[in-house]
C-alpha cells in the first residue's frame, strides 16, 4: 500500500505540487525535481529498486536514481516539486485508475511512497537517420497518488471502445493501460518532407483515458534551436 498523502497544486501555467506528509510518510521523485522542503524531511537517493531497475531506467534515457523524501520529524512536513520547464501538473489517483497508468518519458514528477515506477516500453524510431522521436514509457503501479507534468495546455480525452485518435508522438503525456497504442509512419513523400510535422504519429485506440499536452518540451527545444541558428 502506498502512503496516503495530501497535496496542493500551486500556480496557473507554471505549476508546482506541494506534498503534505505526516510523520513516517514519504514521497518519491525524479532526482533534481525537488524545489523546497521543511525541516524533519530527509532525502534518500537510490536506484529505485536495485541495480537492474536503475540500469533499465538509464538505458531508457532516464536518471539512474530515484530520490525518496521521508518525514522523520514531528507534526506536518512539506516538500514541493517542479518540472524543469513551464507547464502544468496532472494528479493521478491510481486507486481510481485500475492501479496502474502509463506516462511518457520525462512526464513523471513524483509519487507517494509505495508507488512503483517502472520502464514499460522503449521503441526507437528513425533515430540518427531522420531524427525520429523515441517512444519511451514509464509504468506507475500502486494504489496512491502520482503526479505527472505536461507542457502547455492539458487535454483529457475519454476514448470509447474502438474509438481511435492519431496524435503527434511528443504530445502524448499519459494514458490508461487499457488503451492500445501503435506508432505509425505518416506516409507520403511530400508529407514527410514538407508537412512540417514529425514522420511518425501515435495511434491510440480506446477504451480508456488519454492526457495530451499542447507544447511538448521537444517541440519547444526545436524552435529555440532553430531560432538561435537564424540569429547567428
Amino acid at each position: 500500500m502506498a502512503d496516503v498523502i495530501d497535496y496542493k497544486i500551486i500556480g496557473n501555467d507554471m505549476q508546482i505540487v506541494e506534498i503534505e506528509l505526516d510523520p513516517g510518510e514519504g514521497v518519491r521523485a525524479e532526482a533534481g525535481a525537488m524545489m523546497y522542503m521543511t525541516s524533519g524531511i530527509e532525502m534518500q537517493t537510490s536506484s529505485g529498486g536495485g541495480l537492474f531497475k536503475g540500469f533499465k531506467r538509464m538505458i531508457a534515457g532516464e536518471s539512474f536514481f530515484i530520490t525518496a523524501f521521508l518525514h522523520n520529524g514531528r507534526g506536518k512536513g512539506h516538500v514541493a516539486f517542479g518540472a524543469p520547464y513551464p507547464g502544468r501538473v496532472i494528479p493521478l489517483d491510481l486507486s481510481r485508475l485500475g492501479g496502474e497508468f502509463l506516462c511518457q518519458k520525462d512526464a513523471f514528477l513524483c509519487a507517494a511512497q509505495g508507488i512503483e515506477i517502472e520502464v514499460a516500453f522503449t521503441k526507437k524510431i528513425g533515430a540518427g537517420l531522420f531524427g525520429g522521436e523515441g517512444f519511451i514509457l514509464q509504468r506507475l503501479v500502486g494504489s496512491g497518488m502520482a503526479f505527472v507534468h505536461a507542457g502547455g495546455t492539458i487535454i483529457k480525452k475519454e476514448l470509447q471502445a474502438n474509438e481511435t485518435l492519431r496524435i503527434d508522438t511528443g504530445c502524448v503525456v499519459a494514458f490508461s493501460t487499457s488503451v492500445k497504442y501503435d506508432i505509425q509512419f505518416v506516409g507520403g513523400f511530400r508529407n514527410t518532407l514538407f508537412g512540417g510535422e514529425g514522420m511518425f504519429f501515435t495511434k491510440m485506440t480506446g477504451p480508456g483515458t488519454v492526457y495530451l499536452q499542447s507544447l511538448p518540451f521537444s517541440r519547444l527545444a526545436d524552435r529555440i534551436t532553430a531560432a538561435s541558428r537564424r540569429s547567428k
